[in-house]
C-alpha cells in the first residue's frame, strides 16, 4: 500500500465533484502509432475538454470546495494550463480569479486565460518568478493561492486518471506520465499503486528541465540554476518536497528525453494518430523512442496531458 498525502477514498469522492466534461477521457489503442514504435500503444486523451489539458480535474475540486467554504477569490502561478483550468471552474462559481505568468509563456496560452475571464498579471523571468509573485498576491489581498503540485485537489483531480487507467481494458505493462510539478505523475501514479500495481509507472521529463527526475534519482531534492526546453509546462526548477516523498513511493523510473525526441513525438503524434499535441504531451512517445528495446512487445498507455500550443512554433519545431 503506498504511503502519500493522497487518498483514494477522498480520489473516488471527487469524481461527482468535476464536471463531467473532464472525466471519462477517450483511451484507445492507437495501431498506426504502435506500429511506428514497436509495441502496443493506447493514447489517453486529455485534451478533449474545453481547457484542452488534464489540469481541469484538479481546479474542478479547487474551485468547488473554495466556493463551499464562502471563498470569492483564487490566485495562482501557471506556465499556462492551470491557469486556463482554475480561470474556467473558478468563473463558472463566480470566483475572482488572478494568474500569473511569465511574459514568455505561450502567447495562446496567455490569450486564451484573458479570454477565460481572469485577471492575468505577466513577470519577467520564469515559472519560479511567476510562483513567488502569485504568494505575494495571495497574502497582500488575502486570498487562496493555488500551487500546483503541492495542493492536494491538484493532485487527487489529476488521480481520476488513474482510477480511469486501472479500468482500462486489456489491462497495461507500463504507463509513460509527463512530469513537471508533480501533480499528474503523484496523482496516477497513487491510484495504479492501489488498483494495478502490476503496471510500471515511468515518468518522463526533458532533459532541459531535469530536477524532479534528478531529485527522484538521488532521492533528495536537486534544483537548477535554469532550464531550456520546448516543454513549458514541465519545466520547473524547485521541485516540491512534500511531493519529491509521494513521487519516490508511486513512481517506478524517472527518465530524460532530448529535445530532438520531443519533436519526434509531437510529429509521429500528429502523423499517426492525428493529433496536434504541446511538448510536454509528447513525452511519453519521445521515451519510447528513445528506448525502444524496452518497450518492444509491451503494451504501453502515454497520457496526452495538453494541447495548448502556439502553431507558429508547432510548424516550425515538426516542419509542417
Amino acid at each position: 500500500m503506498p504511503t502519500t498525502r493522497l487518498d483514494l477514498g477522498r480520489i473516488r469522492a471527487a469524481r461527482p465533484d468535476i464536471d463531467p466534461v473532464f472525466r471519462d477521457t477517450p483511451l484507445y489503442e492507437c495501431d498506426p502509432l504502435g506500429r511506428a514504435l514497436g509495441c502496443t500503444v493506447s493514447v489517453k486523451l486529455e485534451t478533449a475538454n474545453p481547457v484542452r489539458s488534464f489540469k481541469g480535474r484538479g481546479t474542478e475540486l479547487v474551485a468547488s470546495l473554495l466556493a463551499g467554504q464562502g471563498g470569492t477569490a483564487a490566485v495562482c502561478a501557471s506556465a499556462g494550463n492551470l491557469g486556463q483550468a482554475l480561470a474556467w471552474s473558478g468563473g463558472r462559481r463566480g470566483l475572482d480569479v488572478t494568474v500569473v505568468a511569465s511574459r514568455r509563456a505561450p502567447a495562446t496560452k496567455l490569450d486564451r486565460i484573458r479570454a477565460l475571464g481572469a485577471e492575468l498579471e505577466l513577470v519577467d523571468g520564469d515559472f519560479e518568478a511567476a510562483r513567488e509573485r502569485a504568494g505575494q498576491i495571495a497574502r497582500q489581498r488575502g486570498i487562496r493561492l493555488v500551487e500546483d503540485s503541492l495542493d492536494l485537489e491538484t493532485c487527487e483531480g489529476a488521480a481520476t486518471i488513474g482510477l480511469e487507467l486501472a479500468n482500462g481494458t486489456p489491462a497495461f505493462d507500463a504507463v509513460l506520465i509527463a512530469l513537471g510539478g508533480g501533480a499528474l505523475a503523484t496523482g496516477v501514479g497513487h491510484a495504479l499503486k492501489l488498483l494495478a500495481p502490476d503496471v510500471e509507472v515511468i515518468c518522463v521529463q526533458p532533459a532541459g528541465a531535469p530536477a524532479m527526475t534528478r531529485s527522484w534519482h538521488e532521492r533528495r531534492i536537486v534544483t537548477t540554476a535554469s532550464t531550456d526546453t520546448i516543454a513549458d509546462g514541465v519545466a520547473g526548477r524547485f521541485p516540491i518536497p512534500a511531493v519529491l516523498d509521494d513521487l519516490l513511493t508511486v513512481a517506478d523510473d524517472a527518465v530524460l528525453v532530448t529535445e530532438a525526441s520531443i519533436v519526434a513525438g509531437m510529429r509521429l503524434l500528429l502523423e499517426h494518430a492525428g493529433l496536434v499535441v504541446e511538448p510536454s504531451a509528447a513525452l511519453g512517445v519521445a521515451a519510447v523512442l528513445e528506448n525502444r528495446d524496452r518497450f518492444a512487445g509491451r503494451h504501453v498507455a502515454t497520457v496526452i496531458c495538453g494541447s495548448n500550443v502556439d502553431l507558429d512554433a508547432y510548424h516550425r519545431w515538426i516542419g509542417t
